[in-house]
This record gives C-alpha cells, sequence and structure tokens, in this order.
C-alpha cells in the first residue's frame, strides 16, 4: 500500500470510534454478527476456525493498516471465523455502508482492496497445498518463510526478525499440527542454524539456504492433515 492511500484510509476510519484489546482476547467470534469494518491502528489479530473437535486452523494474520469483516461489508456474507487479538491491539470501527460508500467515491482505495485480496488468495492457496500435499518439514518452513516476508525485517546482519512473535503453538495452528510436531521440527532448523530466536521473534538467518530447503524437503513423504 503506498503512503497517500494509507494516509486515507487511517483519515477515514480515524473519524469513527476506536476499540483496544488484550492479547488473546477475542473479537469476534464465529456466530456474531460484525458491527462494522475494522481497521487495524496498532497490533496484530489473526482469523481463524474451529474444527469439530475444538483444534485451531489460523487462515491469515491481520497487521497494522489492514481491515476486516469485508465479506461481510461488500458480499453480505454470515461471519463464520474467529478473530483473536495476537497482541495488545486499537482498533477503529466503521458502519459498513460508509465503508462502501467510500470505495465506491475512492477507486484508488477499491483497487488497493483488490490487489489485497489476490495477494491474500495466492497465499491462502499456497498455504493449502502444504497443508494438503506437505509433510512436518515444509509446513513449518512454509509457515516461516511466510512470516519473514509479510512481516520480516532484514538487521544489519542480513538476518531477518519476523517482527511477529510467533509461539509454536502459533505454528502449529497455521501449519496444522501438533505443537509438539512444530517444536520438533524448529528446534531442527536451529539445529542447522537457519533460524534463532530473540526473545519471543523468530529470527531468519539465511533466507535464500531457508527457501532450498523447503525445496529440498518437499520430496519427503507428506503426512496426514489433522485438522
Amino acid at each position: 500500500m503506498n503512503n497517500e492511500i494509507s494516509s486515507k484510509l487511517n483519515d477515514f476510519f480515524s473519524q469513527f470510534p476506536s476499540f483496544s484489546y488484550q492479547k488473546n482476547e477475542v473479537i469476534l467470534r464465529a456466530e456474531d454478527t460484525p458491527q462494522g469494518v475494522y481497521f487495524v491502528k496498532n497490533g496484530y489479530i489473526r482469523l481463524y476456525m474451529l474444527s469439530l473437535d475444538g483444534r485451531e486452523l489460523t487462515f491469515n494474520i491481520f497487521k497494522p493498516g489492514s481491515f476486516f469483516s469485508m465479506m461481510w461489508a461488500i458480499s453480505n456474507l454470515p461471519n463464520s471465523f474467529y478473530f483473536q487479538a495476537m497482541t495488545e491491539v486499537d482498533l477503529y470501527r466503521a458502519p459498513k455502508d460508509k465503508l462502501v460508500a467510500h470505495l465506491k467515491s475512492n477507486p484508488d482505495a477499491l483497487f488497493d482492496l483488490t490487489q489485497r485480496i489476490l495477494s491474500g488468495m495466492d497465499g491462502l492457496i499456497a498455504q493449502m497445498e502444504f497443508l494438503l500435499f506437505g509433510n512436518a518439514a515444509t509446513r513449518v518452513i512454509s509457515t516461516i518463510l511466510t512470516s519473514a516476508k509479510r512481516f520480516g525485517e532484514k538487521n544489519g546482519n542480513g538476518d531477518i526478525k519476523i517482527k511477529l512473535p510467533l509461539t509454536h503453538q502459533e505454528i502449529a495452528n497455521i501449519a496444522g499440527l501438533t505443537r509438539e510436531t512444530t517444536s520438533l521440527e524448529m528446534k531442527k532448523l536451529e539445529n542447522e542454524k537457519l533460524i534463532d530466536h530473540e526473545k519471543k521473534f523468530i529470527i531468519v538467518k539465511n533466507l535464500p539456504k531457508l527457501e532450498a530447503e523447503l525445496e529440498t524437503r518437499s520430496v519427503e513423504e507428506p503426512i496426514p492433515y489433522v485438522f
């Protein structure tokens, strides 16, 4: 998103009430009808669904500058997902009719939204490919690579720090694995010096080598999807 569109969206949403949520607090449940469209001012939010036996699968993570419940706002589809704060979060909430009118009168913002949807769809398809056909290693590596590209910040040594604090359980929820299996795969990557940790943050030590490892491990036998 360019600075001009970002500024326009922030100006639009800042007209409306703001809300704050604590880490792990659920903002919307699957059975809830949204009260508006939410704009993420600060913090990170995950979108997930529950299986019949209560297991969680994370489909997307919203970062500052994102907004959500757009399927409900534009297509009038019922909300079937959970939205949970991964950190402390500050949001604006705009009425959907006002947001739709804003998008219709600002083609650049509408085009930006379309780009986001298509980019998100591409990422979701890639995630589903690894969930359905991947093994434990490729699922974990793919999750780390995607997070590094979306939330990473390169430091002076060429390492990439993922600015989103991801626990092993959160990685498991994205990768469709148990926490125990995820922890084993994370330990292997640490031993191979492909990743490291700085407090709550994952450090990718060598992005090209980690990408090459993904290709190498893709030929291994896939494992059943646990969701």
